[in-house]
């Protein structure tokens, strides 16, 4: 277990290169190529990482300016990091995730799917509901079976959304493996996305960046729609003029930068789908007379980050997501960690909307606040769980991976019937 959170602990800048040359050189293929495609997402990911950060920094005074209106909450919500932290400590973490990496090799060799998920970062979308399946039931065996279950569920899933999210994102090779957004952001987004389409009026409203740049030239542009929605937040939180233009020029460096960085990643991965296409068609290939597999390379949904909609959508997103604890009834707890990955809730929904960002800000607002009430519901499950993985909390704590995360939703819901 030391060992293997020890590998984890490096981070996916470090290991993504790691895990990268490793599977190119098992695809066969040259070790100076093999170390420039490693070299070269390891970069994108460490770029992607920076601005991020740097879009989170943008839009601290806004969320410190609604955090002082948020006294009384009882409470605390602790966080992904430190959830998906405590999930490694029970007992079956260790071959969980061991197993997870196996059942997917197999799986792939038995030709019952395409998806090699090497997102083994968030290999805690499965883990943090193994870790609640046995804080609430004691079994090591539901835990880690639900674990495995979940990987498997991951992958066909994964499969099923890789021609699209190659489509729209144009991610060649790749898939989102991510298993809380693909399971329910994207799903719950494509439903609500079929009913948008049939309003009269409603349905032909088609508010996308590519359109807007088109028809309002340098005014559509993404940079300047960024300083635009950065000043919005700005005035709409009372700060400061020099904080007005920081952060509108803090939102337009984001939106210009993100793609960047995305294309940096999808140079190495380009070359990395190249290597796994053919040894697919060397090693795979399916009985005589069928078509050759694709190997697609299951990846975090933080590659969609450089889709401007997503974005624009996301900063949209937390006022929004702060005035939801006022409004939601018998909330207990005021969203700060969940403002750190509404950036990663929002990219399957543009998915599914196909970048109509009219429907994705609607459509995010209704999860958003479907995720936000859950969190605050199941508050007394996620305080469970920290305890059964032995770290010391007082009092009661959440975290959104117990709204967006539907395995934890429905063990909740389960736990409370039964």
């Amino acid at each position: 277990m030391t060992i293997i959170k020890g590998i984890l602990d490096i981070g996916a800048v470090v290991m993504l290169p790691i895990v990268m040359l490793i599977l190119c050189l098992i695809f066969r293929m040259p070790f100076g190529k093999s170390l420039k495609a490693g070299l070269m997402i390891g970069i994108g990911f460490s770029g992607l990482s920076l601005v991020i950060g740097a879009l989170m920094t943008t839009v601290d005074p806004a969320i410190k300016y609604y955090q002082h209106m948020g006294k009384g909450f009882t409470t605390v919500d602790v966080g992904w990091a430190a959830v998906g932290a405590a999930s490694f400590g029970v007992p079956f973490a260790a071959p969980a995730i061991l197993l997870v990496v196996f059942v997917n090799v197999v799986m792939i060799m038995l030709k019952w799917i395409n998806v090699l998920n090497v997102d083994i970062w968030n290999f805690i979308h499965f883990l943090i509901p193994g870790t609640l399946a046995y804080a609430l039931t004691g079994s090591f065996w539901i835990g880690l079976g639900t674990v495995i279950l979940l990987s498997v569920i991951d992958l066909f899933v994964a499969q099923k959304v890789a021609p699209k999210w190659q489509e729209y994102y144009g991610l060649t090779g790749t898939t989102c493996s991510t298993l809380s957004f693909i399971t329910y952001a994207w799903p719950l987004a494509m439903g609500l996305n079929w009913v948008i389409g049939r309003i009269p009026g409603v349905r032909k409203i088609d508010f996308s960046m590519e359109k807007v740049g088109e028809k309002l030239g340098f005014f559509g542009d993404t940079a300047f729609i960024g300083l635009i929605v950065g000043v919005f937040l700005g005035l709409i939180t009372r700060q400061s003029w020099q904080n007005v233009l920081v952060m509108g020029m803090g939102i337009a460096t984001v939106l210009v930068l993100l793609p960047r960085m995305v294309a940096v990643m999808m140079e190495g991965l380009s070359t990395v789908g190249e290597g796994a296409s053919a040894f697919m068609k060397r090693q795979l290939k399916k009985d005589k007379g069928d078509q050759e597999r694709e190997l697609y390379i299951g990846m975090d949904v933080a590659l969609a980050l450089g889709d401007p909609a997503a974005i624009t959508t996301t900063v949209l997103m937390i006022p929004l997501t702060i005035a939801f604890a006022f409004i939601i009834p018998g909330m207990n707890y005021f969203p700060v960690g969940m403002l750190t990955v509404i950036v990663y809730m929002i990219p399957m929904i543009c998915l599914a909307t196909k970048g109509n960002m009219f429907r994705a800000v609607i459509i995010s607002a209704i999860y958003i606040f479907i995720v936000e009430w859950c969190t605050s519901i199941f508050a007394p499950e996620a305080t469970a769980m920290m305890h059964a993985t032995g770290i010391k909390v007082s009092g009661s704590v959440t975290d959104s991976f117990f709204g967006y995360n539907l395995p934890n939703v429905i063990i909740s819901i389960l736990h409370r019937l039964f």
